[in-house]
């Protein structure tokens, strides 16, 4: 089998990867791509396997699968090594500690205060006919909930702001600025709410403790903060992908208006089909592997290609097609799967339903006002802009 080789340069892999993955994943389960300063990796094509590598032991996060940036101050190297990095049992007991913070039923139970959030950012929104939502909307929200949910005081809030949209840019100058003083501002919550307690995410996770009287130290709260705060800005993208795809899918904008109750199930397939991450970061095999007849050395960097998997035709009807009456029988990737299962994923959900279901009702008339280009990022699926006609709007 000729393993097919994708360049992460290629401005056709760039502005369009669904089509280039596609093509990978139907020609191998196993594609190579060579990355400046990683050097060649493996890629996972479709979804049986992508899915069954990110449950597999056999391969492993380590401290190279994460981007190490030079620069961060020594006093900070502490907290960033995140759960995600973790594997085995000290994995398993952080995540033990933490999962009852981040339970379908808090998440929605934390509904109402999302909605709060998003009525107040669009009533802020600049008057006239036409409105950027990335900037005035998409960006700052992620940020605003996490404050809200953390318990971060209202004073702080617009510097956290500031982080979020540095975070939402990407790796850079301004994300490396950024990290001390969100580790500062999370040591400083963390503090507060060990003296005041509250209706929060921290006060929540300070009262944890498992039946071994263990509980979660103020440095693995502080690094625990920190990766919310990282993986937390996803509805940004989301949320703008979201809704270019709706409004360039009349259709479905028309099914969804016609019946929000298809919401949840919307946002599932707007994951599936136009999520914000096209690759995992990468896995380590712990031995020889076999994908297909491909076999994969010891010792090898391996990640998937979610947009790829989730566009599977062997596991979805019509992949390619956006539906959102959709059922979800089978689960895409937007969310990884295994051990490593985004932990907040239900609170994402729950943001992304209340986001685009307030747009869509306060704006019935809403249109593009211009084509959105998307920003070159090979791990990322992300919008530079969604401006909007917004005329007609209650």
């Amino acid at each position: 089998m000729t393993v097919p080789e994708i360049d992460p340069a290629n401005p056709e892999v760039l502005h369009d990867p669904f089509t280039a993955y596609a093509k990978a994943r139907e020609d191998s389960p196993v594609a190579r791509m060579t990355v400046p300063g990683m050097g060649d990796l493996w890629i996972l094509t479709r979804h049986e396997d992508a899915r069954a590598m990110l449950g597999d032991p056999r391969f492993e996060l380590n401290a190279n699968s994460f981007m190490r940036l030079p620069g961060i101050p020594d006093h900070c190297l502490p907290y960033l090594r995140t759960m995600s990095e973790m594997e085995g049992p000290e994995h398993v007991r952080l995540r033990r500690l933490a999962a009852p913070a981040f339970t379908a039923r808090r998440a929605e139970g934390f509904r109402p205060r999302i909605e709060a959030i998003v009525a107040a950012l669009l009533d802020a929104l600049p008057d006239g006919d036409t409105v950027d939502l990335m900037p005035h909307f998409a960006r700052p929200l992620p940020m605003d909930v996490i404050c809200e949910l953390v318990g971060i005081p209202a004073e702080d809030r617009p510097r956290w702001r500031e982080y979020g949209a540095a975070v939402v840019a990407g790796y850079g100058p301004g994300f490396l600025a950024a990290i001390p003083g969100i580790i500062e501002g999370a040591k400083a919550a963390v503090q507060l709410r060990r003296t005041s307690p509250g209706d929060d995410l921290i006060s929540q996770l300070l009262r944890v403790q498992d039946d071994d009287g263990d509980r979660l130290s103020d440095a693995e709260l502080v690094t625990l903060v920190w990766q919310l705060v990282l993986a937390g800005q996803t509805p940004a993208n989301l949320i703008v992908n979201g809704l270019e795809a709706l409004l360039t899918h009349p259709d479905q904008l028309a099914a969804l208006r016609a019946d929000p109750s298809l919401m949840p199930r919307a946002v599932e397939e707007l994951t599936r089909w136009v999520g914000p991450q096209l690759l995992t970061a990468p896995r380590y095999t712990r031995e020889e592997v076999t994908v297909g007849d491909v076999v994969i050395d010891k010792g090898q960097p391996v990640m998937a290609a979610i947009m790829s998997a989730n566009r599977d035709p062997r596991v979805f009807a019509a992949p390619d097609d956006l539906d959102v009456t959709r059922e979800p029988t089978a689960g895409h990737l937007g969310y990884s799967h295994g051990p490593h299962f985004c932990l907040g994923a239900a609170f994402a959900k729950v943001q992304t339903e209340v986001a685009l279901s307030a747009v869509l009702q306060r704006f019935p008339d809403l249109a593009l006002a211009e084509a959105p280009q998307a920003i070159p990022d090979g791990g990322t699926w992300r919008l530079a802009s969604l401006v909007v006609k917004t005329r007609g709007a209650e």
